[in-house]
């Protein structure tokens, strides 16, 4: 049996997800709404790290725009705690620790 010692190439595994029913804002288009999914892309470019997929952005009015997480920032509140839905505010303080480890603070700006 022989083993490698070779580093393992990027995989999907150490991509963290934005979770569904946090609050975005397009970057350069600046229209808000909240993650509501993911959706396989088969064809075309600007998808998430995971190769495949981009997010569905519910932007209201039954509006849905598929975006690539390198066009959203993640929209915080008051507190500075990403805002998610209705959730309360140890799972939003938790979520919002482990986003900030994987996003670059320019990534979140603050709902005002």
């Amino acid at each position: 049996m022989s083993s490698s010692n070779a580093p393992k190439p990027a995989t999907e595994s150490k991509w963290v997800r934005i979770p569904n029913g946090t609050k975005v804002r397009h970057r350069r288009d600046a229209y808000e709404g909240f993650i509501d999914g993911l959706t396989e892309i088969v064809e075309g470019p600007e998808r998430n790290p995971d190769g495949k997929t981009q997010y569905r952005v519910n932007i209201g009015g039954g509006i849905r725009q598929l975006v690539s997480e390198e066009h959203l920032n993640i929209l915080l509140d008051q507190e500075d705690l990403v805002m998610i839905g209705k959730e309360k505010e140890p799972y939003r303080r938790l979520m919002t620790v482990h986003l900030r480890a994987s996003f670059e603070n320019d990534r979140f700006i603050r709902r005002v």
